[in-house]
This record gives structure tokens, C-alpha cells and sequence, in this order.
């Protein structure tokens, strides 16, 4: 069985990753330099592949984004910009960057722990109030660099926090597609994001700050320890209509054996007024993460309920994408 061990908070040596000062290179044909190999994944996004650096025969992912429009190739620069910026053990590495006119490559550290869910509700492994304790610091400590470069992060959900690897407790924030630099003097305002972790001020469509992404995180927080979803209504209207409001509560059975302390977290993060929410700096000095969390061990019972739905939701997507783009589709494959 996996549990975390408490005297190494995170269990793990976490193998050290080549940080580069990336620029773009256009007109280079990565296949000079990189083995493509296996596909890792597609999306509307793009397709990734694991490939190998052919100098030093490091592992890496490949993710090819089709830029036929300025506009395409304009976010594929903005995300290679913010992430140039983002070097941090919590985060995705960037590696390399190419630009062939029709289609960017962007080269990223290959990340094969899968994504934390995923993990956390295998078999094997103990899931409890301390081990949850475990990962919120680190998420914690990757969104707090990144708020110190001034990026709001802005797409922050279980899907975008993969484990290093598949045996230890080392996790990585990945996908800053959505990201976007910050300036606390100017107005910024989006209105994109998954509905269920979003923050009111977006679906409002309200300014948003570093307060934002905090609210994601009180979210992810909650469906870690029980399973449960907060504001998930029966549509993404009813889901952000639940958001608005900001109602939520602790009432099932499964947080009877929660801890007031993770409790509390929880509400200092899901306020509607985000400018008293705790920053992710106040989160680290938190009794709850600072401080020896409770081992009881949770059901997760709910959470795999939860995690099986997002895979159909995820397969349903795919299928959709990929038809959109014109591919064969082998379902063997989804």
C-alpha cells in the first residue's frame, strides 16, 4: 500500500530538470533534433507526443498546435512567454520552442505520474487528511511563484495538477494556455474557465486578481477530501449560477471526518469577496497546512465516482474534437 511518508513530506528525490532560456526558433525542423515517438494525447488544443532529445537522449513531450490564423499562433506565443517565466520544481518546464509557419511545436519536461485524481484514488494507495495536507502545499507553493511573477494562472483544476511519477508524492501544475500576466493597476477581466472551479468574479465577469486562482484552489481542496463537488449543478448554467452565490456547505456525511482545520481552508478560500480570500502565501502559513495535519484515513468511495465521470466526460470531448478536426477515430484508442 502507498502512503505518504510524513517524515519526508513528499517522499520522494525529485530528479533535478534542465531550466533553458527558451526562444522561439522558426524555421527549424524539430525532427532534426527530436525522435518523435508514441502519441501521449489530442485535443482541440493540439496533439502531444513523447519524443527524444537526439544530443542528449533526454525524454520529453512534443505538443504540435495548428496556427493557420495570427490569433493561434499570437496564444501559442503568449503561453511560451509566460512560461519562460515560470521556472519552479511545482510547475511544467518548458524546453523548447518551434515555429514552422504552419503549426508550433512546444517542447515540455514529459511529466508520467498522471494526473493526481487518478492517482490518489488507485487501490493501493492511503488516501488521508495528512497525505491531502501534502499536496495542497505544493500546489500552494507552485501558485504562489507564479503569482510572484505576476500570471494568474486561471484554468487551476484536477486535471492541470499531474504527478511526477507514479510511486511518489511530487506533483507539477501544467497548462498555462489560459494564462495571463497581471498588472494590479490595470482591469482584467476574462470570461473562460471550467464552470465548476471558476471564481465568481468571472462568471460575473468582474475584475479578476491572484485572489482568482485561490478560489480554484478552494475547490480542488473540497473535492480532494470528500468527493464531492461544490458548486456542480445538473448544467454549466446551474453550475454557474451556483457559483455566483457562493453557497455551499459541509452537511455530508463524508466531512464528519474531516478536521475543522481543513474545514476552515476550505472557507477562507470559497468566499465571494476576494479580497478576503487567503492569498497563497497566507494558505502555506495556514494551522492546517503549517501544522501536523490528522492521518485519519477518508472513503474514497465519492471521489472515484467523481473521477470515473470526468473520464466519460473527457472520452465524449475527445471524440468531439477529433471529429472536428477531421481525424480517424479509433476508439481503441479513447
Amino acid at each position: 500500500m502507498i502512503q505518504v511518508d510524513e517524515s519526508d513530506p513528499v517522499g520522494e528525490v525529485e530528479p533535478s530538470f534542465p531550466y533553458r532560456n527558451v526562444s522561439i526558433q522558426r524555421g527549424v525542423d524539430m525532427k532534426e533534433l527530436y525522435d518523435l515517438q508514441s502519441e501521449l494525447g489530442r485535443g482541440k488544443f493540439g496533439t502531444v507526443y513523447r519524443c527524444r532529445e537526439k544530443s542528449s537522449g533526454l525524454q520529453l513531450a512534443a505538443k504540435f498546435v495548428a496556427t493557420p490564423k495570427r490569433e493561434d499562433r499570437r496564444n501559442v506565443e503568449r503561453e511560451i512567454e509566460i512560461m519562460r517565466l515560470l521556472q519552479h520544481p511545482r510547475l511544467i518546464q518548458l524546453y523548447d520552442a518551434y515555429d514552422n509557419g504552419k503549426a508550433m511545436c512546444v517542447v515540455l519536461e514529459l511529466i508520467e505520474g498522471g494526473e493526481l485524481f487518478e492517482r490518489v484514488i488507485c487501490d493501493d494507495f492511503i488516501l488521508t487528511e495528512k497525505s491531502c495536507t501534502v499536496f495542497m502545499r505544493q500546489i500552494c507553493e507552485g501558485i504562489e511563484f507564479i503569482h510572484k511573477q505576476n500570471i494568474l494562472h486561471l484554468d487551476m483544476k484536477p486535471e492541470n495538477i499531474l504527478c511526477l511519477t507514479r510511486t511518489g508524492n511530487r506533483i507539477k501544475i501544467i497548462d498555462f494556455g489560459l494564462a495571463r500576466k497581471y498588472d494590479p493597476q490595470k482591469k482584467l477581466q476574462v470570461l473562460f474557465g471550467t464552470p465548476e472551479f471558476v471564481a465568481p468574479e468571472i462568471v460575473n465577469f468582474d475584475q479578476i486578481s491572484f485572489e482568482t486562482d485561490m478560489w480554484s484552489v478552494g475547490v480542488i481542496c473540497y473535492v480532494l477530501l470528500s468527493g464531492l463537488s461544490p458548486f456542480m449543478g445538473a448544467t454549466d448554467i446551474e453550475t454557474m449560477a451556483n457559483v455566483t452565490i457562493a453557497k455551499y456547505d459541509f452537511d455530508d456525511e463524508v466531512f464528519n471526518e474531516i478536521s475543522e482545520d481543513a474545514k476552515d481552508f476550505i472557507q477562507k478560500l470559497l468566499l465571494k469577496d476576494k479580497e478576503a480570500r487567503l492569498n497563497a502565501n497566507q494558505c502555506l502559513k495556514h494551522k492546517w497546512l503549517s501544522e501536523k495535519a490528522v492521518n485519519t484515513t477518508l472513503s474514497k468511495v465519492k471521489l472515484k465516482r467523481y473521477v470515473i465521470k470526468k473520464r466519460w466526460i473527457k472520452a465524449v470531448n475527445t471524440i468531439i474534437a477529433l471529429r472536428r478536426m477531421g481525424a480517424k477515430l479509433d476508439f481503441d484508442s479513447v
